[in-house]
């Protein structure tokens, strides 16, 4: 099952209360397993509750263990196996890093093949405003905003990264769209939740 949170639950990495109402709504475990995010590509896999250390994707072959992580402009990127589930966070330094890749050669090293992923929200080409020190990692992948200014479209490299799978997106721009937290948009140290966990 995977479940991506709006601004409007409230702030998924910093308010327990919050976390503890959504879980309740999901009918899941309100002690999640997280990482602490460093835009990279390492990869954790976890059987248990907490945060696993520095990483930017983990996956877990456990009943009921949410596995979560929060975003503000990065994507959130579930992968779902038989008898698996895993999820990455990306923003271009992960996507540049490989997090994707990393979380899916985990988890088929452990036996968990991904078949299928969805991808959350986060920003889109229209507003993803990059200098050239971006734009030169991505030049397969280079946009405009609807301003005008150079761009890159990390959710096309996102979904080409997964081109072999049958892939959902779902949910808005973060910059432009409604309900969600945006740290480029709003500097904002709030962080949607991105869920998921095998019922």
């Amino acid at each position: 099952m995977i479940h991506f949170t709006v601004a409007s639950d409230g702030d998924m990495r910093g308010d327990l209360a919050a976390r503890a109402e959504i879980s309740a709504r999901l009918g899941i475990d309100s002690s999640w397993a997280t990482v602490d995010q460093v835009h990279g590509a390492e990869v954790r896999y976890v059987d248990r509750p907490g945060s696993a250390g520095p990483a930017d994707g983990l996956f877990t072959d456990r009943r009921r263990l949410p596995v979560a992580i929060f975003t503000a402009d990065c994507f959130p990127v579930v992968l779902v196996a038989s008898g698996g589930i895993g999820i990455a966070h990306a923003g271009w330094r992960g996507t540049v890093a490989g997090v994707v890749s990393s979380l899916r050669g985990a988890m088929a090293a452990a036996g968990l093949e991904p078949v299928h992923a969805k991808i959350g929200p986060g920003i889109h080409a229209c507003c993803f405003e990059v200098g050239p020190e971006v734009s030169a990692r991505f030049p397969e992948h280079l946009s405009e905003t609807t301003w005008g200014s150079p761009s890159v479209d990390l959710l096309g490299a996102l979904q080409d990264q997964l081109a072999d799978l049958p892939v959902v997106v779902e949910g808005s721009c973060t910059y432009c769209g409604d309900n969600t937290f945006s740290y480029r948009r709003d500097v904002t140290t709030r962080r949607m939740g991105a869920i998921a966990w095998i019922p």
